[in-house]
């Protein structure tokens, strides 16, 4: 029950990530995202981790440490909702956690490790869900949300993410 998520499993504002992903298999879709996206990074001088491509937005890193928090928060929905947790999730914004972050202070290596390892806890979790699960509906952020929706706005966030990173910044 991987294919892509129904329009009522997920608020609107995250139709521009699902969008994005074309593949019916979303685990594979993930896991085909993983290896080109840790070469892009790796690919990547610690010098250009500062850069941005105008004043007042991301760093590199920052941009990074971001999708690193997505995956993070996204995959903690998908965990909670899959279980059968019932208990409305919060929001977050994310200039907060940015700002909150540091993200400049670390090395892209370790940001990018960092990517590698969610990404990998993730897929194991995906993974090993049931049919059931990847349905199962809760609600984060005040919106009705799936499992497969939260597997799909994972691979959706990252593609946006690195779209902008190679369009802005190299």
């Amino acid at each position: 029950m991987r294919a892509k998520p129904e329009i009522d499993e997920y608020a609107s504002y995250y139709g521009k990530y699902i969008s994005l992903i074309d593949d019916d298999d979303i685990v594979a879709a993930l896991e085909g995202q993983l290896d080109a996206t840790v070469a892009c990074l790796r690919g990547l001088s610690e010098e250009q981790g500062h850069s941005s491509y105008e004043p007042g937005k991301w760093s590199i890193k920052e941009l990074v440490g971001h999708i690193n928090d997505g995956e993070r928060i996204f995959g903690y929905r998908a965990l909670r909702i899959g279980r059968g947790d019932k208990t409305p999730l919060p929001g977050f914004e994310q200039d907060d956690y940015i700002a909150g972050a540091n993200f400049n202070a670390q090395t892209l290596a370790d940001l990018t490790t960092e990517f590698e390892l969610i990404r990998r806890s993730n897929l194991a979790m995906f993974k090993q869900f049931s049919d059931e699960a990847w349905v199962r509906c809760g609600t984060a952020s005040d919106n009705a949300i799936s499992v497969r929706a939260l597997a799909y706005i994972v691979a959706g966030h990252e593609v946006h993410h690195m779209n902008i990173l190679r369009s802005r910044y190299l």
